[in-house]
């Protein structure tokens, strides 16, 4: 039987687990360590940390703090590896929480994050899709239902602070091509709604303000 190696609990905010972050940075502490070859279960916080709910308001949506996002669960180092390897990272399965069988869908305001269609998209708006084993559908989109595979979203490895500092120089610059577009080019550093995992005090403040 796999261990899981990361637990949480839905009830609770993403910011009371110290197994969670939010922000790419070299410096956050592994959570837990595995071999090559260990099958383990990770247990994760949808994108947004549950500031979306199950209703029929798209308010949620529109009122979204995307500078808290994205949460991720980790780090978890790799026993033996070294910066530069390659890591091959095999999902077996993936799934819902019992508790939490249902997704959502969002078109984000113009305002508010945005996307490629503002134009023909400007106002939030949201659909809840709930699963039933490999099939979902929405009491917002009557008479639909499909087949479709869960993915895991957001996965990566910590950057190095030399692509750390590239990463930040490269956003920087784009963004102040056009520093009053809506929606902004891009998101920058924002320490005040980082969750650096384990780190505490003066060490926490100094990488959140500068994490991807």
């Amino acid at each position: 039987m796999a261990e899981t190696i990361i637990k949480i609990d839905l009830n609770k905010s993403a910011y009371e687990n110290d197994k969670i972050h939010n922000r790419w940075h070299p410096d956050i502490p592994l959570v837990a360590t595995v071999k090559p070859g260990d099958d383990f279960i990770v247990e994760c916080y949808d994108w947004t940390g549950g500031q979306i709910k199950n209703d029929d308001n798209a308010d949620d949506v529109r009122d979204v703090d995307l500078s808290q996002v994205h949460f991720l669960s980790g780090p978890i180092g790799v026993e033996g590896a070294e910066p530069g390897d390659l890591l091959e990272v095999d999902i077996l399965d993936i799934g819902t929480f019992e508790e939490s069988q249902w997704g959502f869908n969002g078109f984000f305001s113009k305002q508010n994050g945005g996307g490629f269609l503002t134009e023909h998209f400007p106002d939030a708006q949201k659909s809840i899709w709930d699963f039933n084993g490999m099939f979902t559908k929405s009491r917002h989109i009557p008479n639909v239902e499909f087949a479709g595979l869960i993915h895991p979203g957001l996965i990566g490895c910590l950057p190095s602070k030399e692509l750390l500092d590239t990463w930040n120089t490269r956003e920087a610059g784009l963004v102040a091509t056009d520093p009053e577009r809506v929606p902004e080019l891009a998101t920058l550093p924002n320490g005040e709604t980082a969750h650096m995992g384990q780190m505490r005090g003066d060490e926490a403040k100094a990488a959140a303000a500068e994490g991807a």
